[in-house]
């Protein structure tokens, strides 16, 4: 059984920090690229990073130089470290795999950024 699994995710104040981890099954997670993606209450879904297994990053704009994705490829791990957090980061983050046929997505980690 695949699973997808994140943890982390909390109730912060502005300029913040915040880690968010992400375990899969070794069985998706070494061959895919792994990513965080985010939703907001009454927005689209959107990628927030994305990492491959040779840990080449890609940020969405408005993270850059405060998101910093990795992944640990012993222990089929991935993370999100989130600094300078702003309100319009709140939202639930989503780990998942990309660029796959099909795609697995965890059940999502909320996080709150209060001003």
């Amino acid at each position: 059984q695949v699973q997808v699994v994140e943890s982390g995710g909390g109730l912060v104040q502005t300029g913040g920090s915040l880690r968010l981890s992400c375990a899969a099954s070794a069985s998706i997670f070494s061959a895919s690229i792994m990513s965080w993606s985010r939703q907001a209450p009454g927005k689209q879904l959107e990628l927030v990073a994305h990492v491959s297994r040779e840990s080449t990053t890609w940020y969405l704009d408005s993270v850059k130089g405060r998101f910093t994705i990795s992944r640990d490829n012993a222990n089929n791990t991935v993370s999100l470290q989130m600094n300078s957090l702003k309100p319009d980061d709140t939202a639930v983050y989503y780990c998942g795999t990309v660029g796959r046929a099909l795609n697995y997505w965890g059940q999502g980690t909320q996080v709150t950024v209060s001003s």
